[in-house]
């Protein structure tokens, strides 16, 4: 009996192949964050916050599951570059709440299109109507649908 090429059998596996495409799309939108100054959990919590803002630290950190000191550290840095503000909480004065700046705003903005060519540049092997059905895909293995 012959023996299999290396790697067949893991390479056949929708979790690896789905993990490598993962790895790729991180690797490029990280890259033109960076482009930007920013690093990926930094856009994380910035889109988080402009979704939800004024939003309190606690609920903040629960919504996008970052640990409560990590949160810390990525809102110390974005406070420090005036992207950030946080005040008392107005339902909780015993909470900071965040929210963005104008600056940070404006920096997310561009982050937004910068990760969105990213993604397009991930999907360019695909047409229009095979990404849409890969999204769809995606959304009902990822267990992400609403």
């Amino acid at each position: 009996m012959a023996a299999e090429p290396p790697l067949t059998a893991i390479r056949s596996l929708p979790s690896w192949l789905l993990g490598r495409a993962a790895a790729r799309g991180r690797a490029l939108v990280a890259e033109a964050l960076a482009a930007e100054g920013l690093k990926m959990w930094h856009h994380v919590v910035l889109s988080a916050v402009r979704d939800l803002a004024p939003v309190a630290q606690a609920d903040l950190g629960r919504g996008i599951g970052l640990d409560p000191k990590d949160l810390v550290g990525i809102l110390n840095d974005l406070q420090s570059a005036g992207l950030v503000v946080r005040a008392p909480d107005p339902r909780d004065r015993r909470k900071n709440a965040v929210s963005l700046t104008p600056d940070g705003g404006r920096l997310l903005d561009r982050c937004e299109k910068a990760a969105h060519q990213a993604n397009d540049t991930l999907l360019a092997p695909l047409s229009a109507d095979e990404r849409d059905h890969f999204m769809d895909l995606l959304i009902r293995i990822s267990g992400t649908e609403g």
